[in-house]
């Protein structure tokens, strides 16, 4: 419609409500008497249609976009029509010898703000309910009725013209919001009802909007989700919402991740900043999937320098790259460095040039399989890597070292997990004779790491399947990369040398489980992408753990972070693997790594009783 025929029909539609009302008021006021004068009723009629006009340009009442009208628009009606039955009143008071007929007049303004208001406003319903819901707008269901939904809503229905979503209903597991309303949307049921409204209501879209879910409650959801058709997002958990608002444009889909259901990790904050703030922070590597994460959580609390030490060219230059689009303005100074771990006079000149109070040394092989097939390369980037940065700290004096290390490490069966028990050793032993404050990490599988299972899973998942699991009872402890990160960083703080600390990785869950959302969150069943058993890869465990029995220490030194018993490591043992690990072959080699850990863990077995 052009806005010549708009403003036409607008003039047109209240000329005749205007020059009609009077009569209608004088009638209702005096349906039988007819004490007023006709040629008054008529002059004021014609004064009404002229103030009213031009009161609604001055107002501007003709130019206005009905189709979001809100309450600053009903404002500007309400002026107008007041201001133009008052003009009209004066008239009428002049030519009705000084009399007014007030009763008339009052109607008369309460039908022009009725009838002239409402043709507004219908047109803004019609528009909302039967126009803007057509085509390109989705219609969505919001599970939560609180103030994150409300929050949801409200932009949802006030940007629907752009909105690719349109706002129907709610669901909600709070017994009091039932059968009521809000931003005129029903409750219609609880959570256990979403498939039916799903199907009554011709939901497309689902958006769960409770960014507090804990423990299960969003797995609960999602289930119930999964029984439509209907595409679920989400917005973020509560830790994730930063600036502490609600937007439509935090939707996310629902990952795997998000069904861990696990508490936000509380920081302490004033501990990390005392020992961050202000000071030289070196993270080895520094592009991977952690190392890279440790950088991002560091930036957050503005070292003097940060130092990015890789092996791989790109991904020291993408993390580089990141931090100084995000941090560029901060007085951090970003240190991008390519070096190997494995080069020992490389790693003395950049922590001899750089002088960093803290280390976090997250370079390290991790592929299970991978490292069965080449433990020679395990040996010298997990254990010579880290002993080469570990001694450079010694010498140079670097305040706290930290390791980022495994559960694998825990009882190993494979190489990796031995290397990475060795690496910790190595930090322990050095720990008892230098003034640096060595300890290390452990956790579990991080969820969207470039190791993880889920990456696999996804891209098995676009060529249709099957996934491909190793055994039906494998188990897995998970945790995020910011989680696991944040608290590698807290566990920096609590150091007071030797310790491996534990992070709480919550309960361990089923692969094929894991398996099992993701083919629900991608919108598939498990008829249309079934699942394999392939068997247990070389060097796989069903089930891992977080600290031997005989490096147990009760009670939470943090919230989420255990500590492990402190024990001696036989120093001569690791300089023999050292120094003649490239004479033995493949086998002799695997045989000698679990050789060490398995005299370590009988030592302290000895020791213990």
């Amino acid at each position: 419609m052009t806005y010549r025929t708009r403003l036409s029909l607008l003039v047109l539609l209240d000329s005749v409500i205007v020059s009609t009302a009077i009569f209608i008021a004088s009638w209702i006021v005096y349906p039988y008497t007819g004490i007023y004068q006709t040629e008054v009723i008529i002059i004021s009629a014609i004064a009404l249609l002229f103030f009213h006009h031009f009161f609604a340009m001055l107002y501007k009442l003709y130019n206005k976009v009905w189709a979001y009208a809100s309450v600053g628009e009903l404002v500007s009606i309400v002026q107008a029509i007041t201001l133009s039955v008052l003009a009209a009143g004066i008239v009428m008071y002049l030519v009705n010898d000084f009399a007014i007929y007030r009763r008339a007049l009052l109607v008369t303004w309460m039908l022009h703000i009725i009838l002239i208001g409402g043709s507004r406003f219908a047109w803004r319903i019609y528009r909302d309910r039967y126009i803007a819901n057509k085509g390109k707008q989705k219609r969505t269901l919001i599970v939560g009725a609180g103030s994150a939904g409300a929050m949801i809503a409200r932009q949802l229905k006030n940007e629907h013209n752009n909105a690719e979503l349109y706002p129907v209903a709610f669901v909600d597991d709070d017994l009091s919001k039932q059968r009521m309303q809000l931003y005129n949307l029903p409750v219609a049921g609880r959570v256990k009802h979403i498939a039916e409204i799903v199907k009554a209501m011709d939901i497309e879209h689902i958006v769960i909007a409770i960014p507090s879910l804990r423990n299960g409650s969003l797995e609960k959801i999602v289930a119930e989700c999964s029984k439509t058709e209907a595409k679920v997002q989400m917005i973020p958990k509560i830790e994730d919402l930063m600036t502490g608002k609600v937007s439509v444009s935090h939707l996310k889909n629902v990952e795997v991740e998000d069904l861990l259901g696990r508490e936000p990790v509380e920081l302490d904050i004033n501990a990390i900043s005392n020992y961050v703030t202000g000071n030289t922070v070196m993270v080895t590597g520094a592009g991977g999937s952690i190392g890279s994460e440790l950088c991002r959580q560091l930036m957050r609390f503005t070292p003097k320098k940060i130092v990015l030490v890789g092996h791989g060219e790109f991904s020291i230059y993408t993390i580089d790259m990141e931090l100084r689009g995000k941090y560029g303005d901060t007085s951090t100074e970003i240190i991008p460095v390519i070096g190997d771990v494995q080069d020992r006079k490389r790693v003395f000149d950049i922590v001899n040039e750089h002088k960093p109070s803290i280390i976090y040394h997250a370079a390290a092989h991790k592929h299970v399989p991978l490292m069965e097939y080449n433990p020679h390369e395990a040996v010298k980037n997990n254990i010579i890597g880290t002993k080469n940065v570990s001694e450079a700290a010694d010498t140079y004096g670097v305040s706290k070292f930290v390791l980022v290390s495994t559960d694998k490490a825990v009882n190993p069966t494979n190489v990796m997990g031995a290397t990475k028990r060795i690496a910790e050793m190595v930090i322990q032993e050095l720990s008892t004779r230098s003034k640096t404050k060595f300890v290390a990490v452990r956790f579990g599988n991080v969820l969207g790491s470039r190791g993880s299972v889920i990456p696999l899973f996804k891209k098995q998942i676009e060529k249709g399947g099957p996934i491909t699991v190793t055994d039906p009872e494998m188990t897995r402890y998970f945790m995020t990369i910011p989680e696991a990160s944040r608290l590698v960083i807290q566990a920096g703080t609590l150091a007071k040398g030797g310790e491996i600390f534990v992070l709480d990785m919550g309960e361990p869950v089923k692969i094929v489980d894991l398996a099992r959302n993701l083919i629900k969150l991608s919108g598939y069943t498990e008829e249309e992408i079934p699942i394999e058993f392939a068997g247990i890869r070389p060097g796989e465990k069903l089930f891992e753990e977080l600290l031997g029995e005989d490096e147990i220490l009760p009670g939470e030194v943090y919230d989420k972070i255990y500590v492990g018993r402190t024990v001696e490591v036989d120093a001569d043992m690791l300089v023999s693997l050292i120094e003649r690990f490239d004479q033995f072959s493949l086998t002799e080699l695997k045989d000698e790594l679990m050789k060490i850990v398995f005299m370590e863990k009988t030592l302290m077995a000895v020791r213990g009783s």
